[in-house]
C-alpha cells in the first residue's frame, strides 16, 4: 500500500517506518526543511532504540522517503496519516492549529478519494473539525470529492516504540466509512497475524480512548507517589505494598512505581488537555485534576529531601545528578522532572553536575543558559567531591555502579534516590546514608 505521514517527528516517523519495515511504501512530510535535509542524509532527529537501523533499511530498499512537498506528498497515499504536534494552549487545551492545517493541504491538493487518519493524540470532536476542514477547503476549490475520516491514536512507549507498533496490545480504529474500515484493516494485518487486535468504533469514542488510556496510567503513578509519601511518614515499605496490591490481578503491577513524578510528551499534556476538555463541556474532573497536582509537587520532592539534610540555603553545596530524560532510552526533556529538581536545587545556590547516557545534547538546548548547572561525559564524573548524589532516570546503567567508587568519590557516602533503584538495606550495609522514596 501506499501511505503518507504527515509529520515526521517522534509519531510519525515511528509509524511510517514501521508501515514501510512491513512492505509498504511510505512518504513522510514534514514542513521543516533542516528535518527532512537531515532524514534525507540518513541522520534521526529523534532517539529511539532501533529506529535508525530501521530507517536506513526501509531508505534503502527504496520504501521510505522524505519530503517537504506538500503536493507530492498528497498525490503519493491514498491513506493520508496525520501526525503532527498538538502543543497545549496557556488554559491547557490542545492547539489544533498544525492538524487543521494538515487537513486542508490534503484537501487542496487531492484528486480522489483519500483517508485521513488522525494519528496526533488529539480532543473529542477533533475528527468533525477534520471533516469539515477539508469539506470547506474542497468547496473553495468548487471539488466534489469522497474522502472519509478516521481516528487511529498512537499507543507508543518512547524507548520501545517500535516493538509497540510492530506487537500491539490493540489497534484502535475509529470510522463510520466501510470503505476507510476496509482500508485499515488491510494496513494493519500485518500486525495482528496471531489474533484480532483491531477495535472498530466512532471516531469520537476512539478519540477519548487515547487521553483515557494515558489519564489512566498517569493516576495510577500519581497514586503510588501520593501512598509513599504516606509510608515515609507511617514507617511503612512502599516496595512491599507495591507487592502486595500489584499481587491482585484486578490491579496489576504496571506503573505502581513510585519515585519523582512523570514527565515527557504525552502524560502532562494529555492529562491537562482532558481536563480543559471537560471543563469546556461543564464537568470538573476532579481526580485529574488531583493526578496533575500530586505530580507537580512530586517533582520537588527529592529536593524536600535534600533541603532536610541541608539547609533551606544550598550555597556552597554541589551535587551529582544522574539522569536528566523524563525516562530510560529516550531523550526527551520535555516536562522532566530533572528539569524542576535542578531548577530548584540552583535557586536555592546550589551547583549541580549532570550526567545523562543519551540525553544530555537535549539537556544543554533547554536547561544550558543556567550559569550553575555543568555537564558530564561520563557517570563518575559528577561524584567527585560532591555532597552527594541525586538519581532522577532509571538507566540501566545506573543499576549496579561501583559503590566503593562511588563512595569514594562523594564528600560523604549520601545518595537521594528519585527511583529507588536500590535495596536500602543492603546499600546502608556498605556505609551510605540512602533517602528514596516512599521506603
Amino acid at each position: 500500500m501506499k501511505i503518507t505521514v504527515i509529520g515526521s517527528g517522534y509519531v510519525g516517523l515511528v509509524t511510517g517506518t514501521c508501515l514501510a519495515e512491513v512492505g509498504n511504501h511510505v512518504c513522510c512530510l514534514d514542513v521543516d526543511p533542516a528535518k527532512i535535509a537531515t532524514l534525507q542524509a540518513g541522520g534521526i532527529p529523534i532517539y529511539e532504540p532501533g529506529l535508525d537501523d530501521m530507517v536506513r533499511r526501509n531508505v534503502a530498499a527504496g520504501r521510505l522517503s522524505f519530503t517537504t512537498d506538500v503536493e507530492a506528498s498528497v498525490a503519493f497515499g491514498e491513506i493520508q496519516f496525520i501526525a503532527v504536534g498538538t502543543p497545549p494552549d496557556e488554559d491547557g487545551s490542545a492547539d489544533l492549529s498544525y492538524v487543521l492545517a494538515a487537513a486542508r493541504g490534503i484537501a487542496r491538493h487531492m484528486d480522489g478519494y483519500k483517508v485521513v487518519v488522525d494519528k496526533s493524540t488529539v480532543p473529542v470532536g477533533t475528527g468533525d473539525k477534520v471533516r469539515a476542514a477539508i469539506a470547506e477547503t474542497l468547496a473553495e476549490r468548487g471539488a466534489d470529492l469522497p474522502f472519509a475520516v478516521v481516528s487511529n491514536p498512537e499507543f507508543l512507549k518512547e524507548g520501545a516504540a517500535i516493538e509497540d507498533f510492530m506487537k500491539p496490545d490493540r489497534i484502535v480504529v475509529g470510522a463510520d466509512d466501510e470503505r476507510a474500515i476496509e482500508l485499515m484493516r488491510r494496513l494493519y494485518a500485518p500486525f495482528q497475524r496471531n489474533h484480532e487486535r483491531i477495535l472498530c468504533m466512532d471516531v469520537r469514542s476512539a478519540e477519548l480512548t487515547k487521553y483515557a488510556a494515558n489519564a489512566m496510567l498517569a493516576t495510577r503513578i500519581s497514586f503510588m507517589n501520593e501512598l509513599a509519601n504516606l509510608a515515609e511518614t507511617l514507617g511503612a515499605d512502599i516496595e512491599l505494598v507495591r507487592q502486595g496490591i500489584g499481587s491482585d490481578p484486578r490491579i496489576g503491577y504496571h506503573f505502581l512505581y513510585p519515585g519523582v513524578g512523570y514527565g515527557g510528551s504525552c502524560f502532562p499534556k494529555d492529562v491537562k488537555a482532558l481536563v480543559a476538555s471537560g471543563q469546556e463541556h461543564g464537568h470538573d474532573l476532579k481526580v485529574l485534576s488531583a493526578v496533575e497536582a500530586a505530580n507537580d509537587a512530586q517533582k520537588l520532592r527529592l529536593v524536600e529531601k535534600v533541603v532536610r539534610e541541608f539547609g533551606d540555603d544550598l550555597a556552597g553545596r554541589r551535587f551529582a545528578l544522574w539522569g536528566l530524560a523524563f525516562k530510560p532510552n529516550t531523550d526527551d526533556m520535555r516536562e522532566a522532572p530533572s528539569r524542576v529538581i535542578v531548577e530548584e536545587l540552583t535557586r536555592r545556590g546550589a551547583e549541580v553536575v549532570a550526567y545523562d547516557p543519551v540525553a544530555t545534547h537535549e539537556a544543554q538546548r533547554v536547561m544550558g543558559d543556567n550559569p550553575k548547572l555543568q555537564f558530564a561525559d561520563d557517570m563518575m564524573g559528577p561524584l567527585n567531591d560532591a555532597d552527594a548524589l541525586l538519581i532522577v532516570t532509571e538507566w540501566k546503567a545506573f543499576r549496579s555502579p561501583d559503590f566503593d567508587a562511588v563512595r569514594a568519590a562523594l564528600k560523604q557516602p549520601l545518595i537521594f534516590d528519585g527511583r529507588n533503584m536500590y535495596a536500602p538495606a543492603w546499600l546502608r550495609g556498605q556505609g551510605f546514608t540512602y533517602h528514596a522514596i516512599g521506603r
